[in-house]
């Protein structure tokens, strides 16, 4: 299993990875550039959380690792994995149906609340499980 020892980090397609289940500490990264935004970082075996220009992006208990952070005006897509099963929470568009994909299986569709928040529980194991939510 990889982890992202720098906490996060720029990937050449243009998308970013972040997030150390590992650590038994919180770690946290503040005033990360990509792409004209400030990221900010906190990680743990306990949770991983992300923030872009302030405003929360990402969220998962327990700690995760996520790669190839991908987020456009219709939804997103990473690759997450741990070392247990966790429940991640992802902000996107308020009161918006979207369809839920996981390891290209359909996993069904989902409407945001009043704050644009989406919970998913994932099973984790040996390998990454790709994630696309999309607006329907």
């Amino acid at each position: 299993m990889a982890v992202i020892s720098e906490l996060i980090r720029s990937e050449a397609d243009g998308t970013i990875s972040f997030g150390d289940y590992s650590l038994s500490t919180k770690a946290k990264l503040d005033n990360f550039e990509h792409q004209g935004d400030v990221y900010k970082v906190k990680t743990c075996q306990e949770i991983t959380k992300l923030e872009r220009n302030g405003m929360f992006v990402y969220e998962s208990v327990p700690g995760t690792t996520v790669e190839h952070l991908k987020a456009t005006d219709t939804g997103m897509e990473f690759s997450v994995e741990g070392p247990e099963d966790a429940q991640f929470t992802v902000e996107l568009e308020e009161e918006t149906e979207y369809d839920i994909r996981i390891d290209g299986t359909d996993a069904g569709r989902m409407k945001t609340n009043l704050g644009g928040k989406l919970n998913v529980s994932v099973e984790l194991g040996e390998d990454p499980v790709e994630v696309s939510i999309q607006k329907c």
